[in-house]
């Protein structure tokens, strides 16, 4: 039960939470994508704020490494490219208005091609001819058309005097799962429905990748295994290799003694079960960390493991301190280096992506190369 309680020396800067962002680690995962796909292109998809990590330093970072870089929506690129970025860029939710098809040739974009309404603006368009991808619906039912479509769609639009280049691409739904037939199914669907065009092929996202070689194609797409999280069901990011690039962190802001049977937090729905010290850290669900945290669910405290307990705060949460040497001001790990993301998004019954894009703006991101 010792600790040591000291108070802050420097309250301006121990109070902040930040995102340690390692661009080092960063890169080494996207070594490790070449390593399993090396034939193939490298799309990093840096959409959503690049997973939370910051969309123009980790594209920046990745920019002499990658072939392209991927975004979900027209605006994301946009922004790359007034951050001086050169890098390809394709826009996987393709156009939504006429006048964005101009702003893609002014601005170098390619653009995904997936549903009908999506047609009329090329056929309309009389500038210079874009750079396009064709989405196949093989199986996620989400964007794309339908397989049986494909080779009339791919000629008609290769016919279009807005068309430079056109080449198409898939989206896996169950690469994650080892034992599931879809991909098997869905890459057998992409073969016929392809089958003696000319032309490149992207398939593969991050558990594709790692999981379903048949799938790697001529472009690869490379999301959250690049953020260092593992892709595939049952397997750790150290079982490929792949390095931690978010670190969250917040500082140890108070410790209490506690009696035995007092309540902790909203609810009182923790009872310390002794006397006992009780650590206030300075995170909470404003900043992003899962508000539904479960049972057993732990922190890295000067390189022990501390059980989180008690309800989450919008800006705290609570630490059971038993055995533990801490005093205030301790800089205490949410998940990242020494804590796996994988391993606390279990505890939140939830997923390594809504950890990374749950991070919300008052959380600062220092990035270390």
């Amino acid at each position: 039960m010792t600790c040591i309680r000291t108070p802050i020396t420097d309250p301006v800067t121990s109070s902040s939470v930040y995102a340690e962002i390692d661009l080092a680690a960063l890169r080494h995962n996207l070594g490790v994508v070449r390593k399993h796909a090396p034939a193939a292109g490298v799309m990093a998809v840096v959409k959503s704020m690049a997973y939370g990590h910051g969309a123009v330093p980790v594209a920046r970072a990745l920019a002499d490494s990658a072939d392209a870089l991927g975004v979900a929506r027209f605006e994301e690129g946009v922004a790359l490219r007034e951050a001086g970025l050169a890098t390809p860029i394709v826009v996987l939710e393709g156009p939504t208005r006429a006048e964005q098809l101009e702003a893609a040739f002014k601005l170098d974009l390619q653009l995904t091609i997936h549903h009908e309404s999506q047609l009329p603006l090329l056929q309309d368009y009389a500038d210079e001819p874009l750079d396009c991808w064709l989405k196949v619906d093989t199986g996620m039912h989400r964007l794309g058309f339908p397989v049986d479509r494909m080779r009339t769609l791919f000629e008609r639009l290769r016919q279009l005097p807005a068309v430079a280049s056109l080449r198409v691409m898939t989206h896996l739904a169950c690469a994650d799962d080892l034992t599931n037939p879809a991909t098997a199914n869905q890459l057998q669907r992409l073969v016929e429905a392809t089958g003696g065009l000319q032309t490149e092929k992207s398939i593969a996202n991050s558990a594709g990748i790692l999981a379903w070689p048949d799938s790697h194609a001529d472009w690869v797409r490379p999301g959250l295994m690049l953020y260092g999280a593992s892709p595939v069901m049952g397997k750790a990011a150290d079982d490929y290799d792949l390095q931690a690039v978010m670190t969250l962190k917040a500082p140890l802001i108070a410790i209490n003694d506690l009696e035995a049977g007092e309540a902790v937090g909203y609810g009182g729905t923790w009872l310390a079960p002794e006397a006992m010290p009780l650590g206030v850290v300075g995170i909470g669900y404003g900043d992003g960390y899962p508000r539904h945290i479960g049972a057993g669910a732990q922190v890295l405290l000067n390189g022990q493991r501390v059980p989180v307990v008690g309800r989450v705060s919008m800006d705290m949460i609570t630490l059971d301190l038993r055995g533990v040497r801490a005093q205030v001001g301790d800089i205490v790990t949410l998940w990242g280096k020494g804590l796996p993301a994988d391993e606390v998004a279990t505890w939140a019954n939830t997923i390594p992506y809504t950890l990374f894009c749950g991070v919300t703006a008052r959380v600062e991101r220092r990035y270390l190369d």
